[in-house]
Formats: C-alpha cells, sequence, structure tokens
C-alpha cells in the first residue's frame, strides 16, 4: 500500500502543511494513518486521492489564487494594504477611509469566496498566504498561525470574564486574538499598516481590541495598562532599540538591558505590563537564554521567582527561519504569595509543531528545577540542559524505533528512482521563467511556483528550478537563496517529456521528505541508545570470543 506524508499531501494539493493540519482537525472523513507514528503519520495516498477529489480541494484553491493575483495587480507588492482593502469589504464598510476600496473582479471574488468558504476562513488562510510570502520576499516576519496556536494551547484559558491580553509587537494580531476568549485586547505596533489589519481582524471575529502605531520601547502608548496576559514575538537583533534615551527608565526592574539585548527589554516591558496574578508568555531565540551579555538580567528573574517556566520549541515555527525558540513564562507574585523554589524546564524541541497542545501530542518532557542550581556563573535558561527524557522501558522503545529505522530505510530505496544514464546535454531552447510569469502561465504567489496552464507541469517546473544554474542565480554572496525569477530558465519540451520528468521530481521530493524525517528518527535512536547504554537500562549484545576479536580488529582499523 502506497503512503503518504503530511508534506507530500500538501503538495499533492498545492497548499501549505498548515492547512493539510487544519483539514485532519476540520474533517472527521479524512483519511486516518495507516503506518509512521504519532508525530510522523503516514497516510493511505488512495483513500488521501478520494479525498481530495470529493472535498475539490486542489482545484478549489484556484479562487484564492486567482483573488491573490488581481490583489498583486492592483496592489503590486504592497499586500498588507491589499489585505487591509479586503477585510474592509468583507465587513462591508465603504465609510472606512484608511484603505482604499477593492475593485473590478478582485472585489467580485472576495464576495463569491466569503460566501463560499465564510468571512472568518477566507481572511485568515489569506494572511497566512500574506505571511509565507513576506517571509519568502524577505519582508517583515510576522507570527505563524502555527506559533499563535501553539502559544494559545500552553497559555490555557484566560481566567477571569474581564481579563485583558495585551501584546506591544502586534503585528497582524495572529498572536494577540489566537489568545482568549478575552475581554478585551490592547495592542501596539511600529507599523501602521498592520496595526489597522489587526484592528479590522478583530471586527471580522467579534472582539474588542484597541490598537496603537508606534515603538513600545521608545513611545509605549499604554504605559498605565496592566493586563491578566501579555503575549509577544518580539523583533530580534535590534541594535538600536532605544538604549540610551531610555536608561533610567522604570520598567527596568532588572537591571538595565545590554546594548547587544534587545530581546531582554522587550522581556521587562512585557513583565512592567503585567497584572499582580497576571502572566507574560515572550517568544524569543534559544540563544537569549544562555548569552554572557544578558546573564546579569538573567539571574534577576531567576532570583526574584519571576520566572515561571522556558519551554523548548521545535523549529520552523518563526516565518523568516528555521531555528528553534524558547517561550519564557513570567508570573507576576500577589502579596502574600508563597516564594517559588523551582523553574520548570520544558524540552518540546522534537515535537511536532501540529501535535502540541492536542490530545495525541508527545508526552511532556519536563524538569522542575531548583532556583540555587541555574544561579551558576552561566544562568543558562536552556531547557535541553536539563530536562532527561522520561522513559519506561529503553529496550521496547529501541526496538520499536530500530525497526523503524528499518522500514524507513526501505521506504527510501522504494522512492529513490533508477536513472539510466543521458547525453549530458538537454535539447531544447531554453525559456525564462519570468517570461511564463508575465504572461500568465505560472504564478510565484503559492507555497511553491505554480503552473497555470495544462501545456507545462507543476512538478517539472519546479525540479528544473532547483538545478544547479538556476540555484546559482539565485543564491546571493551571503549564501541565502531566493528565487530570481528574472533570470531563472527551463527547458522547453513536449507535455509527455514533461510528465515522465514531473514524475522523476516528484519522487526525489518525497525521497527528501522522508529523509528528512529519517534523520529525525536516527538521531531520537541514537540518543536512546547512547543514554540507555550510559545508565545501565541497555546493555551490549553478549557477543562469542571470535566475533568480539573481530570487531576490535575492525575498530582499530578504522
Amino acid at each position: 500500500m502506497a503512503v503518504v506524508t503530511a508534506a507530500e499531501i500538501a503538495r499533492l494539493a498545492g497548499v501549505t502543511r498548515a492547512a493539510v493540519s487544519n483539514w485532519r482537525r476540520r474533517y472527521p472523513d479524512f483519511p486516518r494513518p495507516a503506518a509512521g507514528t504519532s508525530t510522523s503519520p503516514l497516510f493511505p495516498l488512495a483513500e488521501v486521492q478520494q479525498w481530495l477529489e470529493r472535498q475539490g480541494k486542489g482545484q478549489e484553491t484556484s479562487g484564492e489564487v486567482e483573488l491573490w493575483r488581481e490583489l498583486r495587480a492592483q496592489h503590486g507588492d504592497d499586500m498588507l494594504t491589499a489585505l487591509g482593502s479586503v477585510a474592509t469589504q468583507l465587513l462591508d464598510d465603504p465609510a472606512s477611509h484608511r484603505f482604499p476600496p477593492l475593485t473590478g473582479s478582485a472585489a467580485a471574488v472576495v464576495t463569491a469566496l466569503a460566501v463560499e468558504r465564510g468571512t472568518q476562513a477566507l481572511y485568515s488562510d489569506l494572511i497566512e498566504r500574506c505571511i509565507v510570502s513576506t517571509a519568502r520576499s524577505g519582508g517583515e516576519p510576522m507570527s505563524t498561525p502555527t506559533l499563535a496556536r501553539i502559544v494559545a494551547a500552553l497559555a490555557g484559558p484566560v481566567d477571569t470574564a474581564d481579563a485583558i491580553v495585551y501584546d506591544p509587537a502586534c503585528g497582524a494580531g495572529t498572536l494577540l486574538l489566537g489568545i482568549g476568549p478575552a475581554a478585551h485586547y490592547y495592542g501596539q505596533d511600529l507599523n501602521s499598516t498592520t496595526a489597522a489589519i489587526t484592528e479590522l481582524r478583530s471586527r471580522l471575529d467579534g472582539t474588542s481590541v484597541t490598537v496603537a502605531c508606534g515603538d513600545s520601547l521608545r513611545d509605549d502608548r499604554f504605559a498605565g495598562l496592566r493586563a491578566d496576559l501579555v503575549v509577544c514575538e518580539p523583533p530580534v537583533g535590534v541594535a538600536d532599540w532605544g538604549r540610551e534615551g531610555l536608561l533610567l527608565d522604570p520598567r527596568w526592574e532588572l537591571g538595565v538591558p545590554p546594548r547587544s539585548e534587545s530581546e531582554l527589554a522587550w522581556v521587562q516591558h512585557c513583565y512592567a505590563h503585567t497584572a499582580p496574578g497576571g502572566r507574560t508568555l515572550v517568544v524569543l531565540p534559544a540563544s537569549v537564554a544562555y548569552r554572557r551579555a544578558g546573564r546579569r538580567i538573567r539571574a534577576e528573574l531567576v532570583r526574584r521567582g519571576f520566572l515561571a517556566s522556558v519551554v523548548a520549541l521545535p523549529p520552523g515555527l518563526i516565518s523568516n527561519h528555521s531555528l528553534p525558540v524558547y517561550l519564557w513564562e513570567l508570573r507576576r507574585p500577589v502579596e502574600g504569595d508563597a516564594d517559588p523554589t523551582h523553574i520548570r524546564m520544558i524540552d518540546l524541541s522534537t515535537a511536532t509543531p501540529e501535535t502540541i497542545g492536542t490530545a495525541s501530542g508527545m508526552p511532556v518532557q519536563s524538569a522542575d528545577v531548583p532556583l540555587i542550581d541555574l544561579l551558576d556563573d552561566e544562568v543558562d535558561l536552556s531547557p535541553g540542559r536539563y530536562v532527561t527524557a522520561d522513559r519506561e522501558n529503553y529496550s521496547v522503545e529501541y526496538a520499536a524505533l530500530r525497526d523503524e529505522v528499518r522500514r524507513v530505510a526501505q521506504e527510501l530505496l522504494d522512492l529513490l528512482p533508477e536513472l539510466p544514464a543521458g547525453a549530458g546535454r538537454i535539447e531544447g531552447a531554453p525559456i525564462g521563467l519570468g517570461d511564463l510569469v508575465r504572461n500568465g502561465l505560472v504564478d510565484l504567489d503559492s507555497t511553491a511556483p505554480t503552473s497555470r496552464t495544462d501545456q507545462l507541469d507543476t512538478d517539472f517546473l519546479r525540479g528544473f528550478l532547483r538545478s544547479s544554474a538556476n540555484t546559482r542565480r539565485s543564491t546571493t554572496v551571503t549564501g541565502t537563496f531566493r528565487l530570481d525569477a528574472r533570470s531563472a530558465q527551463l527547458p522547453q519540451m513536449d507535455i509527455d517529456r514533461q510528465l515522465e520528468y514531473g514524475s522523476v521530481f516528484r519522487r526525489l521530493a518525497a525521497f527528501e521528505d522522508r529523509l528528512r524525517e529519517a534523520v529525525a528518527v536516527g538521531g531520537r535512536v541514537s540518543a536512546l541508545a547512547f543514554d540507555g547504554l550510559t545508565n545501565g537500562a541497555l546493555l551490549p549484545a553478549v557477543m562469542d570470543a571470535s566475533t568480539r576479536q573481530d570487531e576490535h580488529r575492525e575498530g582499530q582499523e578504522k
């Protein structure tokens, strides 16, 4: 039985992996996994194809793609303004002059899609498409829906009926409005367009929000606000964050942040706006937990009992990079609270993002670390330093992982196609990708370049765009890859030959996806083996004398 991963389903349907995760949650008839694990499920290909056909998935996205192209035509690269115009129409609020009204076919497509899919679902999908498109083009990063869902799941429900939630770097409101429900939301952002979109989104959702525009560190528009929950994914690595003009600012309860530690300035800003009994959740790069310049402030966080937990999240949750991040949870005590004695360290770095906070999520690996153990010269707050995996039966888990390695290895061999030798060149004059885009034959606004004609196979297109020549053209001097539509080229072939190449490219892409999963499995099984052997839970297999001598001889020769 042929099986596919969630990534392969996304490729089949022409959507993001997040969309596939949403389908699994929203549709009870979505095919159930036939193999794999809870964190890397494998689905029966035939059932998936039938389900996609029944639901029209993959085909119905053409309406959204068409809308995106129309918005591009009207607004160019300013897609945030385009989203503001869409929200204005969805709200049926022509009196709002913040964004220009949609015109022509774009207005008609928005109306039709809103009826078909609902205003909230349509706008959420457009926001997600904008986040992906903006990150790919090197634009301003925004919180991803997956990160917002995880933060909301880990935050839990807001306890009081009149609760206030605040985000001082709210962007387009994804993180702020993902929490709740709450009585009122407050947000501030430096970008006036994203701040306005946050307000429009709240109206679409039926929530109450107050949004201000400005730099929260330099120009705090809610200086007197104290919130029950503060959430934030602040800008990272900002050298000029206003330190010289804020040296005496009362927000620095833990000390003035160093110039190189803008993230710790945001942590203290968030905490200054936290009401007694309230909490702060800040998404930070992993390096903030151990950088030497910030150890004094980290020590004060620990010593004063402000820091409640640190959660290591899996990589890939941030729109503009794939590095791991941590979620810091701070609590402001109320009078009479006992002094904390421990900080909870939680390691979810190997979890599948879609399962965090769900019933099928992996068991939480955590440790309650005494404050005194953290107050050394480094004050390293990295959960991985303190959390040891909680395993009840090493031998059973090791055997299961070993079987999975064997199965994955066979799947990799099955996916890798046999390729006979060629002539070393491809006949046919090349055609530029830019020409195809200008003539409306290729869409660059999807998660990957997509053909819009039955005379060009999408997998053929994507495969040849990965040629070494196209890769060189699209790689900057700093090593960053960004597809250069002006110079990328692909050969001209008849559609039958394209389909032959496309089939092979599709198998290679599936091979790469499975290989990445195999690397993760390999890391888990090797770590488990080393841990089990060194703590006595696992033992080397008993060997006879001749086998031991052979093993020793081979080791000496290496």
